[in-house]
């Protein structure tokens, strides 16, 4: 019997990682002697593999280049956690929603831009890293919308896509998902418009983390 899954997305999803994210990308350009890109051009690549959201910011420079300055990224995201600099907070609401979808019968995971080390750091400091059956990173697969971590989600937990939600707050969240005919429920609370999930082919968008409960329903 297939069994019915939850897969979330972590940015901008379950925690907002927006200042961190903006702060490394900003020291990240400065490292290059460039001018950073602005909030809205930040936030609106999060979720894409770090070279796929270099080649988004900097469409002139080549491929060699977005990976260098994605090594910076990195590189100023390892100094600010180091720092104590990183801010993560989970979205209101959310430890809540976990434990009562697992009460419920749902299993649960996570496909995510973040590297493994950087999503293991973030659940566990949350205390929730043992809720989750699957863990998909950009370190072992195409960047979103590319529908690899989230089939191979699907794979770990002995599930199929008809018995498969996904649920994120960009529209390569709720691209991936439909190009493996999954059920998509965007977040409000993150990175991309509300309208833009909906156009994406998001089955509703949830406006807390109530109202994501509601749409998710019972397995």
């Amino acid at each position: 019997m297939n069994r019915p899954l939850v897969v979330f997305d972590c940015d901008g999803t379950l925690v907002d990682s927006q200042h961190s994210i903006c702060t490394a990308m900003a020291r990240a350009f400065e490292t290059v002697k460039l001018t950073p890109p602005s909030r809205p051009e930040i936030l609106a690549i999060v979720g894409l593999s770090l070279p796929h959201a270099m080649a988004a910011l900097l469409p002139d420079a080549d491929e060699a280049f977005h990976h260098h300055i994605a090594d910076h990224y990195r590189d100023a995201f390892r100094q600010m956690r180091s720092d104590g600099e990183v801010s993560e907070p989970l979205y209101e609401g959310i430890t809540d929603l976990i434990e009562t979808l697992l009460v419920q019968g749902w299993s649960l995971g996570v496909a995510t831009g973040k590297s493994d080390r950087g999503l293991n750091l973030c659940l566990t400091h949350h205390g929730i890293l043992d809720r989750f059956v699957t863990l998909q990173t950009a370190d072992r697969h195409p960047s979103k919308p590319h529908p690899a971590m989230l089939l191979q989600a699907i794979a770990d937990a002995d599930a199929s896509p008809d018995t498969t939600v996904m649920i994120g707050d960009t529209t390569f969240d709720i691209a991936m998902a439909v190009g493996v005919r999954v059920r998509a429920i965007g977040v409000n609370w993150g990175y991309h418009l509300p309208d833009e999930l909906i156009a994406a082919g998001a089955h509703a968008v949830a406006v807390d983390s109530a109202d994501l409960g509601r749409h998710i329903g019972a397995p």
